[in-house]
């Protein structure tokens, strides 16, 4: 069993050592409760789990605290795919919710599973997921200074459970001041994919992910008899291509974590019940 999972990127330059301290303290925290759920749960509802904890915590771009858009308001997208069915739900610019990652596993049961904007808010509601506003005081005077650096973020969790099952969950609030209905990578299967032998989820400026197709690549190029390594280190290369900037975690089925990223320092911790690895 393993887990391994992603807070968006950290820049020395822009961010200060106690707010480095207390992401690697979240994320090895929220790695080993996810790991302890994983114990009695597939890899599917720990992923869920993970990326709900994440959400949840306002050091993140994702659910509480996430960015927000041009028009001054809040728009979140979220996404899970299961390796063993191949299939994925998920939500675009949904507003007004506690934990979009939710919403697109309760979307897992429909016909239709991606939801954008008012149809995923109107679906929500019905399905009991009450009204909550995931803005925090002072956010908006606080974002205005992280765009002006560039700061980029999205969370996620990949699972490998004691079944061989895989599974990746990623969630975001996008990059902040974007246009209205501009739409990330993280409902996408650019940036969120599974199957049987790899699962991988992604961090970064939703474009390039989008134009790189970065998690499917390095999930076909596993099914096709590259190691993992070998799988992210080609993808990276032409990303590489167009001066793309991303970061990304994955575990094949053999139990192989990896993580990437174009611009350090993407924020990850990974746990598989002995030893953690947290960004340094």
């Amino acid at each position: 069993m393993k887990i391994i999972i992603h807070g968006g990127f950290f820049s020395e330059s822009n961010q200060s050592h106690e707010v480095k301290v207390a992401k690697q303290d979240s994320l090895k925290a929220i790695a080993k409760k996810s790991y302890d759920f994983l114990q009695n749960n597939s890899a599917f509802d720990t992923v869920a789990y993970a990326v709900s904890l994440l959400e949840d915590d306002d050091l993140y771009n994702a659910g509480i605290g996430s960015q927000i858009q041009s028009d001054g308001i809040i728009r979140m997208s979220a996404a899970i795919m299961d390796g063993e069915t191949q299939k994925m739900s998920g939500v675009i610019n949904i507003q007004n919710v506690k934990n979009p990652i939710f919403v697109a596993k309760e979307l897992m049961k429909e016909d239709d599973r991606v939801l954008g904007g008012n149809g995923a808010k109107k679906y929500a509601n019905e399905n009991g997921f009450g009204d909550f506003s995931t803005e925090i005081p002072q956010r908006r005077k606080e974002y205005e200074e992280k765009l002006k650096t560039g700061g980029k973020g999205t969370v996620g969790a990949v699972a490998l459970d004691k079944h061989g099952k895989l599974a990746v969950a990623t969630s975001t609030g996008g990059k902040g001041f974007e246009i209205p209905g501009r739409i990330s990578d993280s409902a996408t299967v650019a940036g969120n994919y599974a199957n049987q032998f790899c699962a991988v989820s992604c961090t970064g400026v939703g474009e390039d992910i989008v134009s790189n197709a970065t998690s499917a690549k390095i999930v076909t190029r596993v099914t096709d008899g590259l190691t993992i390594e070998n799988a992210f280190d080609r993808t990276f290369e032409e990303l590489k291509e167009i001066d793309g900037f991303a970061g990304a975690i994955g575990i094949d089925s053999e139990g192989n974590v990896f993580h990437q990223d174009s611009y350090p320092t993407m924020v990850f911790a990974s746990f598989d019940g002995v030893d953690f690895e947290v960004f340094g």
